[in-house]
């Protein structure tokens, strides 16, 4: 069994995607061959890159691990594909894995870059992974407390990840707060609190930031509670933004504090490290209850439509899978 030949899906040129052929070469002894599954576009970064707003001071550190090609374009990007070993050690062939690999057929990787879904994880909700572990370091990063009232404001993928770890920390008041209402039934599958922007709770001890809107950031500011800190974990590309700093913001002593997922939270980075962090994640996606954040799904064939929808009128979409057959 093998893959001679590939199917990637390309980022062409700005706002315009394709699906390339390219040869697939046989994996030497510490190499596995994967076969696709499934893929996941993690929206806010892969519209961005769609998009081309990549920042030149950020091409590099905006690379993914499997990146072929540069910013703006021709880019192959994505980090969430999930697939079968086909072909590698013995200890590993016809295993499933999740890979940070971009949106592709098949491929051939570094055994060392696979992680083996755990027993009760199925492929079709693995995709989450990367999130997850984006999720998790912000927590990390916000040092979030038992019995804190902790408020993520944006309730996309990422931050409904965060309120859905929050809500399990004991004691903990969780609200997640975002603009549309319908995604209360993200908070309601997590059994955590919703509130539109307006009517969110103020005084708390931990806000996180994951809208990606500068109105979702002036919301944060508003909620935190006197010497709070306000972890944003959203990326904006290349737009500016504007930050309220005026009104209470000294006099509340806030703290402002950015979180990504490409350093491991320095209050864990003496003992764990991004595989570890990873492993961490994915034994987290045994609940079906997360299943909340899929939102839609499409073939492989379809990614060039797909993309340019959800980056130009994305809807409701939290999380979209892709389907290899």
């Amino acid at each position: 069994m093998g893959c001679a030949q590939a199917r990637a899906f390309w980022v062409a040129a700005p706002g315009r995607g394709e699906i390339r052929v390219e040869p697939v070469r046989d994996p030497s002894a510490d190499e596995v061959a994967v076969r696709a599954l499934f893929s996941g576009i993690s929206r806010g970064t892969e519209t961005l890159v769609f998009q081309g707003r990549v920042p030149a001071s950020e091409r590099d550190r905006m690379a993914a691990p499997f990146q072929a090609g540069t910013f703006p374009a021709p880019v192959k990007y994505g980090y969430a594909n999930v697939g079968t070993i086909e072909r590698g050690p013995v200890a590993l062939t016809g295993r499933r894995a999740f890979v940070l690999y971009p949106h592709q057929t098949c491929y051939v990787v570094p055994a060392g870059a696979v992680h083996l879904l755990p027993e009760g994880v199925p492929p079709a909700r693995a995709v989450l992974a990367a999130n997850l572990e984006t999720a998790v370091n912000g927590l990390w990063d916000a040092g979030v407390h038992a019995g804190d009232r902790v408020t993520i404001v944006g309730a996309g993928t990422v931050g409904s990840l965060v309120a859905y770890i929050a809500g399990r920390i004991p004691q903990c008041d969780v609200e997640l707060v975002d603009v549309n209402a319908s995604r209360a039934a993200v908070a309601e599958a997590f059994n955590v609190h919703f509130a539109m922007p307006a009517s969110a709770r103020g005084d708390r001890d931990v806000v996180i930031h994951a809208s990606g809107s500068p109105s979702g950031l002036e919301c944060a500011l508003a909620v935190a509670g006197f010497e709070a800190t306000i972890v944003e974990m959203s990326w904006y590309g290349d737009r500016s933004v504007g930050v309220p700093l005026g009104e209470a913001f000294h006099a509340r002593r806030l703290t402002i504090k950015s979180s990504q997922v490409g350093s491991v939270a320095a209050a864990q980075r003496a003992r764990w490290d991004t595989r570890r962090r990873m492993q961490l994640a994915l034994a987290m996606l045994g609940d079906p209850a997360l299943d909340v954040l899929i939102t839609g799904e499409s073939a492989f064939d379809d990614l060039p439509e797909v993309m340019a929808q959800l980056a130009s009128t994305p809807g409701d979409t939290i999380f979209h899978r892709v389907r290899y057959s």
